[in-house]
């Protein structure tokens, strides 16, 4: 199959459309959002130059999964999903900071941490902890959202005096972002997983929040596999993560991690089908369920054109 990594359409009632790293989001009557999941890729905020097949299925069927699955903690921004790829929802006003909920030191935080750094975002991080040790209590690291260039780590307080967020709707926020990763981890846990970090984006409709974007997907999260951590934690083995860590890990291997005068190594046919297998793997772990492909054999932005207007239809009707 072809990855899908550029739309263009025009729909009825279509106000605006906003083409990000991996989704291209279509503004209805100023009421509605169309989010198509493309196969693109991106890390260190560079899209890279090979779409992955089923990526953007994959991404957008666990998110609709996910938010059916917490829509008794928030409620959400999703009304439908017409086509594998694709999301309709509701538009919010989103707030301009994204939470990042970590549970265990991995990742950029480990990162951080090994510099010699003993805070994130104001949060303390006590001298003496291992990579992937788990918190004592997950700890929420939220980032400013750009949209372009890099997300830029910023603390509760500055959130709070710069006025981002009303200290009202960011206790709010918190507490709903604890449940839903208390919820994933739940969910993990039953398919031998370890929810260990994962990003919420939130918004408003009027007085109401609302989660917004994807939940709980390989783009957004981390996840262990749950038999294999202990022992690779404390015999100091690398742990096997299910995440799009495994992207950059290549990249980094082949010297680039989005820094200027750096090249993209080379995506072969190999590379691209190895990094959609993953995906495909990580749906079937994540949710318990038989990835289902996508029909191949259709011309994929018609499918996704017919699909999307014919939801757009009835939803206004």
């Amino acid at each position: 199959m072809k990855a899908l990594t550029k739309t263009d359409f025009n729909f009825k009632g279509q106000t605006k459309v906003y083409h990000g790293k991996v989704r291209d989001v279509y503004f209805i009557d100023n009421k509605y959002l169309v989010m198509v999941a493309s196969d693109r890729i991106s890390a260190f905020d560079v899209i890279l130059p090979e779409g992955i097949p089923y990526k953007g299925q994959v991404l957008n069927q666990i998110a609709a999964l996910f938010l059916d699955e917490t829509a008794d903690i928030v409620p959400n921004w999703k009304i439908a999903t017409p086509d594998p790829m694709v999301t309709v929802g509701r538009l919010c006003k989103p707030f301009p900071v994204e939470m990042i909920i970590r549970g265990y030191l991995t990742g950029s935080s480990w990162r951080t941490y090994k510099s010699g750094k003993r805070e994130i975002c104001g949060v303390p991080i006590p001298d003496g902890m291992k990579e992937h040790q788990r918190f004592e209590k997950p700890i929420i690291t939220p980032t400013t959202k750009a949209d372009e260039g890099h997300d830029e780590d910023i603390s509760r307080e500055e959130i709070i005096r710069q006025g981002l967020i009303s200290e009202e709707d960011y206790k709010q926020i918190e507490e709903i972002t604890y449940k839903l990763f208390q919820r994933g981890s739940e969910i993990a846990a039953k398919h031998g997983l370890i929810l260990v970090d994962t990003k919420y984006e939130f918004g408003k409709i009027g007085d109401q929040i609302y989660l917004m974007d994807e939940i709980h997907t390989p783009d957004s999260s981390r996840y262990f596999i749950a038999d294999q951590y202990e022992e690779c934690f404390e015999k100091g083995l690398p742990v096997k993560q299910l995440s799009k860590e495994f992207v950059r890990e290549w990249l980094m291997a082949n010297g680039f991690q989005g820094q200027e005068g750096q090249q993209v190594p080379e995506m072969t046919p190999e590379i691209v089908n190895s990094i959609s297998e993953r995906y495909i793997e990580l749906y079937e772990k994540v949710t318990g369920k038989k990835f289902e492909k996508a029909n191949a054999s259709d011309d994929i932005l018609q499918r996704i054109e017919k699909n999307i207007a014919d939801c757009l239809e009835g939803i206004n009707n």
